[in-house]
This record gives C-alpha cells, sequence and structure tokens, in this order.
C-alpha cells in the first residue's frame, strides 16, 4: 500500500495521478484501464480542492493498495462535508454553477471505475473509495 498527503493546492493532482498511473504499472495495464484510473483519480482530488476546501488550504490523503489485479484507490479531504451525497452524485448537479462547474466529476468516477463509494459529514470532509479491476494487455 501507498500512503500520501499533500496540500489542496491544483498542482497537486498531477502528482496524485502519476502516482496512481506508476502503482498501475505492475498490472500491465491497457492505455484505456491507465487513462481511466488517471482520470477518476483527478476529478475525486479536484473536488476535494474545489469544494471540499472551496479553493482554500487543507489535506488531502491518498492511499493506493490492491487485492490481487483489484486496484482500490481511497481519496479524502477533512473539508466541508457534502450535506447530501445521493444529490452530489446526481449527473449535472454543481454547487457552483456560477464558475461553469459541469457536475460531472462524480459520475466520472462512477464511468471509468467498477465501484465507487462516496462517505462524507458536514464539516468532517469526504472519503471517497473507488476499485478497478485491471486486466492487462
Amino acid at each position: 500500500m501507498i500512503h500520501l498527503e499533500f496540500n489542496s493546492e491544483s498542482e497537486n493532482e498531477g502528482i496524485a495521478r502519476v502516482l496512481a498511473a506508476t502503482y498501475m504499472m505492475k498490472f500491465d495495464p491497457t492505455m484505456e484501464e491507465m487513462a481511466d484510473v488517471k482520470t477518476a483519480v483527478s476529478e475525486a482530488v479536484t473536488n476535494c480542492i474545489v469544494h471540499g476546501y472551496e479553493d482554500d488550504q487543507g489535506k488531502i490523503c491518498m492511499d493506493i493498495s490492491n487485492e490481487g489485479s483489484v486496484l482500490k484507490i481511497v481519496i479524502e479531504d477533512f473539508g466541508v462535508g457534502i450535506p447530501d451525497v445521493k444529490q452530489a452524485m446526481e449527473p449535472m448537479y454543481t454547487t457552483k454553477p456560477d464558475e461553469e462547474r459541469t457536475g460531472m466529476g462524480f459520475s466520472f468516477m462512477e464511468a471509468f471505475m467498477d465501484k465507487i463509494e462516496v462517505s462524507s459529514e458536514s464539516g468532517k470532509g469526504t472519503r471517497v473509495i473507488m476499485e478497478k479491476k485491471v486486466t492487462g494487455k
């Protein structure tokens, strides 16, 4: 398992993507699998930065592990939390329409990963658990 803690700065989203991609290399993933995971990680980390901390500073934790060929990525913030997770996961739902946010972050995560679980508590943060079976080349 790999554990990474980083500040909620937009440039750190790229570090999270690279770390996930590097960890995946041991599975000899297809280009599509690699792109799917990198996109899902990007969406999860961006949600932490933009919504969890509302562009303020905070910590984001990312854990990457696997059971066999199933990759598990946990991304967690300790920000404002999500009052209604079910509503937040609806396609096109956004709390920031004035910033031209599409509201598709969770939808992309669901589309690109095999399993996604989101838990959140107002004032305490949000935890996203994503899994993907990597079939490889």
